[in-house]
């Protein structure tokens, strides 16, 4: 029975090692904290928000009680997840190269009532990634990549399982200083996954169910990247998507917050008053195609009941989409509407269960969990190669 890695040495004219396989996100590693969010944020002279007389910190709690009876503003809960894996190592023209492969899982689901969420939409995909050094002739890549795909799932060991193969990505085959292929490989699964976040938000826009009184959470940044390809390359081209949609950042590097004169904003972010927010700031992101945010940080749990002076504190983002909002900033009124209805989801908590537990917002945890459940498990995974 002709196996993945078989084919992949014939078609790509390479030698495969059978080195040892490993989930590449579980390696030993000299235990740190992983940020989620490493993007720099310099405060620049303009306000993110209309109401430039904020200088100091705000208390939502005035608000926050007084819509909690009230439908809440966040009815849609978006993650995006991957698994990825060191599957065995090819030499191409006398160049080894990792062979990387993935499980890719983004979900949204929809809160119907208070007890009841379903996925509104769900995605789970299995990649592989491989060097641009796989393609024998170095033409038609695209092509080449895609005819691979087709020809892996029709392998006798994919036929006879349930799952196929989405696609076959590449990744450089040189190197700059300090980078490793496999690194090269695991970031396009990660841009993979990026992509169809994207999708999903554009698909719930176009359905209109994204509305004034449905706003979707996004787990982590908004700024993504510039895509390579597609429909969705430039953030900028795409904001009508993001009208209703924040994002919030759980892990986010303090050190990275920078005032006007350059120096950290970590210590006021970890001396936030309980249900305070900072002013928004405007953040102008050549990262992911000169799109414009506000963004602030809002503490939703008490710092004398966390680990650090940081747990409980979330970095919130919005893209900025109408021209008045680019040149004004967003509307006060929605920066603390938006931040009262993130305090009132923080209960219940997923306390024992998760580590992050004081910075994360419960359907956010459910829907992260409804992700993972639907992974093959490593060894099944990993032995359909």
């Amino acid at each position: 029975m002709e196996g993945i890695l078989k084919l992949i040495e014939t078609e790509t004219d390479g030698k495969c090692y059978k080195s040892f396989r490993y989930c590449a996100d579980e390696e030993l590693r000299i235990p740190t904290i992983t940020y989620e969010d490493n993007q720099t944020f310099t405060i620049k002279d303009r306000y993110g928000e209309t109401d430039s007389t904020l200088k100091v910190t705000k208390s939502l709690l005035p608000l926050a009680k007084k819509i909690q009876q009230d439908k809440p503003l966040f009815q849609f809960f978006l993650d995006g997840s991957r698994r990825t894996y060191k599957i065995d190592d090819i030499e191409i023209n006398k160049k080894i190269f990792p062979v990387i492969a993935g499980q890719v899982g983004v979900a949204c689901c929809e809160r119907k009532s208070p007890s009841k969420f379903k996925a509104a939409e769900f995605d789970n995909s299995l990649v592989l990634s491989l060097p641009t050094a796989a393609n024998p002739n170095a033409k038609n890549p695209e092509l080449f990549f895609n005819l691979l795909k087709d020809k892996i799932n029709s392998t006798n060991r994919i036929k006879s399982s349930p799952v196929k193969f989405s696609k076959v990505l590449s990744y450089s085959s040189t190197l700059d200083e300090g980078e490793k292929f496999e690194h090269k490989g695991i970031a396009q699964i990660q841009n993979e996954m990026y992509i169809t976040e994207v999708k999903i938000v554009a698909s719930l826009w176009q359905k209109n169910l994204l509305k004034e009184d449905a706003y979707l959470i996004k787990d982590g940044s908004l700024a993504y990247s510039k895509m390579q390809t597609g429909d969705f390359r430039e953030l900028t081209k795409i904001k009508n998507n993001y009208k209703r949609v924040i994002g919030i950042s759980k892990l986010f590097n303090p050190e990275l917050s920078k005032d006007k004169s350059g120096k950290s904003n970590a210590n006021k972010i970890a001396n936030l008053g309980l249900y305070h927010r900072t002013p928004a700031y405007m953040h102008q992101d050549s990262y992911s195609g000169d799109a414009k945010f506000a963004i602030w940080y809002l503490r939703i749990r008490d710092a004398n009941r966390t680990d650090s002076p940081f747990a409980g504190v979330v970095k919130i983002e919005k893209i900025l989409v109408t021209d008045d909002e680019i040149a004004n900033g967003l509307d006060t009124e929605e920066v603390d509407i938006i931040s009262a209805n993130i305090i009132n989801e923080r209960n219940p908590v997923c306390y024992g269960n998760d580590s992050r537990w004081a910075n994360h917002l419960y359907p956010v945890y459910l829907t992260e969990r409804f992700i993972k459940s639907q992974y093959l498990g490593d060894i099944h995974f990993m032995n359909l190669f």
